[in-house]
C-alpha cells in the first residue's frame, strides 16, 4: 500500500505527454537515415569564443569525468562497469571546446574518427537523444572554432541530426527537450538546403514554447537548480552566438527575445553566487558540470549582454527573486542565500532535493553554512541521502524529509512554501516563510522559519507547530571551518584567515554531528553540522560576526 501511494503521489502531477510519450519513445524505433549529408552552409558572420569547461581528455586515450579517470582502451565506448553518467560524458565530446582544446587537436581527430567507426548508427549509449544533442552542438562549435571535421564525421553529423529529429524527449521535457531543440537549430544552421531548414524550423518551434516556460519572469530556470540554470544560460548564449555566425537565418525578433532572456538569466545567476564566485547548492548542484560563472559572465559580455545586478558592499541589501523563490541578503561581511521555493515544476521535480527553507551563509568571503551538494546520480543510498532533508541546512521532523524524494529522480508528496513575508527595516532585513511538507504526518505539523539579518548577525528562528514530534534544525558547516566548543549551546567558528564567528543556540539543545559535503560529482568531503533539537517546537540559532 505504501508503494501504491508513493507511485500515485509521484505520477499524479505528470502531464499526459509524459505518459504516452514514454510509450512512443520505447516502442517506436526509427531506422537511421544514411543518405548523403546536405551541403554545408557558409559561415558569413562572427563567432565568439564560448565559455569553456575543464579539460577532460587528460591523455591521448585517457579521460577524467566526475573526478573519475579511465583509460579508453580499458573501457571503450560502452561499459557495464562504469556509471551511465560517466559514459554519457564520454559521448558528449565536451573536450573539443574545453580549455586549451587546440593543443589536443590531433587527439580530437582520432577520437572523432573512432566514434564514427565504432558506434553503429542508432545503437548504444552514444545514440541516446541527450548525448546525441550535446555532441551535435560540440561538433558544430568545434568547426566554428576554425577546425575541420573529417568527411566521415560530417556524414555522421547529418545522420545524427536526422535520428534526433525522430527521437525528441517529449516524455522527459525540461532541460532534455531544450537541448534536443538547440541541437536541431545548430544542425539546421550548419547544413544547407530544405532538409536542414526543416531541422531549424522544428528546433525553433520547440524553443519558442520551452524558453517561455522554462525561464521564469525573474530569470531563474524553472527546475530551481543553480547548476541547471547555468547550463540553460550557456544554451541560450550559444544560440545567440550561432545566430550571429549565420546572420538572418533566424528572425531578429527571436534573437532579440533570447537576448532579453539571457539578460534576466545572467542577473539571476549573479544573485545566487557566493562571494567566492561559485553557485549556491540548491537542489541538484555541484561545481564542475556547467562552465564557471565567471566564464559565463564573460561570454555574455562578449555577446553584448549586460546585467543590472548591483552589489552594495557598504550597506544592507536584499534581492528577492519571487517567481523562482530565492532571496539574497547581503552586508559588507556577509551573504545569506535563502530557499523559499517550491521543489520545482510539479510535473518535473527530477532534480529536486528536500531542501525547502534551507539557506547558505558566507562570511568574510568564505562559505560557512552550506547545503550538502550532489556527488552522484546513480540509484542508491548516496543519492538518496544527498536529496533528503538531513543533508540540508533546514529542519527535519520525525526523521522524515519535507518532500518524499525517492529513487534517483522521483518525488512523491512534496513541500509547498506559503505565507512569505519580506520586511526591510532600518538596521535589519527579515524574511519569514512556512511550508506544508510535514502535514502528511498526524497532527499536520508546519515548519515556520524566520531569518533576521543585520550587518553583525543572522538570527534563525524555527518553529514547528502540530503534533509532538522530534524536530531537528541542522546547520551544515563548510569543511574549511573549524568548530570550538566554548560552552553549552555556544560555539566559536574559525574562518580561514583568522576571523571568528559565534554561534548561540536558545530554546533548544544542540550537538555536533558528522556530516558530508559534496562540492563536485565523485567528491565527498567529511564535515560537521550543528543539530539543534527544538524544545517545545521552537529554537533560535544566531550567528554573530561583529
Amino acid at each position: 500500500m505504501v508503494t501504491f501511494f508513493r507511485y500515485w503521489h509521484t505520477l499524479r502531477y505528470l502531464r499526459p505527454v509524459q505518459f504516452y510519450g514514454r510509450l512512443w519513445f520505447r516502442f517506436y524505433r526509427p531506422k537511421p537515415d544514411l543518405r548523403i549529408a546536405p551541403a554545408l552552409r557558409p559561415i558569413v558572420g562572427s563567432w565568439v569564443l564560448p565559455a569553456q569547461r575543464r579539460t577532460s581528455m587528460v591523455g591521448a586515450r585517457t579521460f577524467c569525468f566526475l573526478n573519475e579517470t579511465h583509460d579508453f582502451d580499458g573501457v571503450g565506448w560502452e561499459s557495464h562497469e562504469l556509471a551511465k553518467l560517466w559514459l554519457y560524458n564520454l559521448h558528449y565530446f565536451d573536450d573539443l571546446n574545453a580549455s586549451s582544446a587546440p593543443m589536443r587537436r590531433d587527439w580530437h581527430f582520432q577520437l572523432l574518427r573512432s566514434w564514427v567507426s565504432e558506434n553503429l548508427s542508432g545503437k548504444g549509449t552514444g545514440w541516446e537523444p541527450y548525448p546525441t544533442s550535446l555532441r551535435i552542438v560540440n561538433w558544430v562549435k568545434w568547426v566554428l572554432a576554425s577546425n575541420e571535421l573529417p568527411p566521415e564525421c560530417l556524414q555522421s553529423l547529418a545522420v545524427q541530426a536526422r535520428w534526433l529529429a525522430k527521437r525528441l524527449e517529449f516524455h522527459l521535457l525540461g532541460n532534455h527537450l531544450f537541448v534536443n531543440a538547440k541541437a536541431l537549430v545548430f544542425a539546421g544552421l550548419f547544413f544547407n538546403g530544405s532538409e536542414a531548414d526543416g531541422w531549424l524550423k522544428k528546433g525553433l518551434r520547440i524553443l519558442e514554447r520551452e524558453v517561455r516556460e522554462q525561464v521564469l519572469p525573474d530569470g531563474g530556470h524553472f527546475e530551481r537548480s543553480t547548476m541547471y540554470h547555468a547550463l540553460a544560460l550557456e544554451d541560450i548564449l550559444d544560440l545567440i552566438n550561432a545566430a550571429e555566425a549565420w546572420p538572418r537565418r533566424i528572425c531578429s525578433d527571436v534573437v532579440n527575445g533570447w537576448r532579453e532572456v539571457a539578460g534576466r538569466m545572467v542577473e539571476w545567476m549573479q544573485g545566487l553566487l557566493h562571494p567566492d564566485g561559485g553557485i549556491a547548492f540548491f537542489n541538484d548542484a555541484a561545481f564542475g558540470i556547467a562552465p564557471e560563472p565567471s566564464l559565463l559572465l564573460a561570454y555574455a559580455d562578449q555577446l553584448g549582454i549586460r546585467s543590472s545586478f548591483i552589489v552594495h558592499p557598504a550597506a544592507l541589501s536584499m534581492k528577492h527573486l519571487p517567481e523562482s523563490g530565492y532571496i539574497r541578503l547581503a552586508s559588507p561581511d556577509a551573504v545569506a542565500l535563502l530557499d523559499v521555493a517550491p521543489v520545482g515544476p510539479d510535473y518535473l521535480p527530477g532534480h529536486a532535493h528536500s531542501d525547502t527553507l534551507s539557506f547558505e551563509l558566507s562570511l568574510f568571503g568564505q562559505r560557512v553554512i552550506v547545503n550538502g551538494g550532489t556527488s552522484c546520480y546513480g540509484a542508491g543510498p548516496a543519492r538518496l541521502r544527498e536529496r533528503q532533508t538531513c543533508s540540508h541546512s533546514t529542519v527535519e521532523v520525525a526523521g522524515e524529509s519535507s518532500s518524499e524524494v525517492w529513487s534517483s529522480f522521483r518525488v512523491a508528496r512534496r513541500a509547498f512554501p506559503f505565507d512569505l513575508q519580506v520586511d526591510q527595516e532600518i538596521g535589519f532585513l527579515k524574511v519569514v516563510c512556512s511550508h506544508d511538507g510535514y502535514t502528511r504526518l498526524s497532527g499536520k505539523p508546519v515548519h515556520r522559519r524566520s531569518w533576521v539579518f543585520s550587518e553583525q548577525s543572522l538570527l534563525v528562528k524555527d518553529k514547528v507547530g502540530g503534533g509532538s514530534y522530534t524536530s531537528v534544525a541542522r546547520f551544515i558547516v563548510h569543511p574549511s571551518i573549524s568548530i570550538v566548543v566554548e560552552a553549552e549551546n555556544f560555539w566559536l567558528l574559525t574562518v580561514p584567515g583568522g576571523r571568528c564567528v559565534r554561534v548561540v543556540v536558545r530554546g533548544g539543545s544542540a550537538t555536533i554531528e558528522p556530516a558530508w559535503y559534496a562540492p563536485e560529482f565523485g567528491k565527498i568531503l567529511p564535515t560537521q553540522s550543528f543539530a539543534v533539537v527544538l524544545a517545545g517546537g521552537y529554537a533560535e540559532t544566531e550567528f554573530i560576526w561583529s
